[in-house]
């Protein structure tokens, strides 16, 4: 019996993982909620590996204050390094983080390409990517032969109940009757995928840093096109519509920049590659499931 604990209660990917969890017999899991301060409390020593999920997730970061931005390093650096010292203290003997994509900065604009290798030098574009970088480089220094820190960096995570990016764009292919074929380029991750990909970890005791991305790349269009089917809906890709896509990707300002992040290409290299899910079942999954 291996057990875990996932510390960040109520977390889209760490309920996720308890759920996928629950096909084996061999695995216990508990949850710890890291908003109570009692959670320096509790005892790590009977644990073989902590999941850290806990953290604050990407938000406008346009207009924020000063407190706000200190708030993002207090939950996603200094707590993630607590909670990690804490484990090694108690002899826990791997501790996986939910680092992100984000640590190298936001997407190329449109038609630019931007792909990611283990040799690209992380550049956060502000103090969400960096709060995220910082507890990285932190929980580096804490591997050692006894305590394997394995540090997961995925792109987009999309899967039923999810919010965020995803989804908007399902909204929109639910509705539009047709919409711009723009052949971008991103990696994306299903959250099966990624659920498959942590318990790897766990059973070969894996310690690094990872992409883990879906085994094909998508484009915004296909990705819109393929939800639409799943839904029984029409919808039709028109390159009509590209020129006011590339002027509005040329705005200044909040409509430039989500253009370029909805169009933009962001791609890891092709490795650390899950297939366990392939995209349009990952994408029927996500529109029929709910967590």
């Amino acid at each position: 019996m291996k057990k875990i604990l996932i510390t960040g209660a109520n977390s889209y990917i760490g309920k996720s993982f308890e759920k996928y969890m629950e096909q084996y017999d061999d695995y216990q899991i508990d949850t710890l909620d890291m908003m109570n301060p009692e959670w320096k409390n509790h005892d790590f020593s009977t644990y073989d590996v902590v999941f850290h999920v806990a953290g604050i997730a990407h938000a406008d970061v346009g207009h924020v204050s000063e407190e706000t931005k200190k708030l993002y390093y207090r939950v996603n650096t200094d707590l993630t390094v607590e909670a990690a010292s804490l484990a090694k203290q108690s002899g826990v003997r791997q501790f996986i983080y939910m680092s992100s994509i984000i640590v190298y900065g936001e997407s190329a604009p449109l038609g630019k390409k931007k792909i990611i290798t283990p040799k690209t030098k992380p550049t956060p574009a502000n103090f969400y990517g960096d709060s995220k970088l910082q507890a990285d480089l932190k929980l580096s220094e804490l591997n050692d032969d006894n305590f394997r820190v394995c540090i997961l960096r995925p792109p987009m995570i999309y899967g039923p109940g999810c919010k965020g990016n995803y989804q908007m764009l399902s909204k929109l292919a639910k509705k539009l009757p047709v919409f711009p074929d723009i052949k971008n380029e991103r990696s994306m991750l299903y959250v099966g995928n990624l659920c498959y990909f942590i318990k790897e970890c766990i059973d070969t005791q894996n310690y690094g840093i990872y992409f883990p991305q879906n085994s094909e790349y998508i484009s915004t269009s296909q990705l819109v096109k393929e939800i639409a089917i799943i839904n029984n809906k029409t919808i039709h890709l028109t390159k009509l519509l590209n020129p006011f896509v590339y002027i509005a990707s040329k705005i200044p300002g909040k409509i430039g920049r989500l253009c370029n992040k909805a169009f933009g290409n962001m791609c890891y290299t092709q490795e650390n590659l899950i297939n366990e899910y392939s995209i349009e079942q990952s994408v029927k999954e996500t529109e029929e499931r709910v967590l």
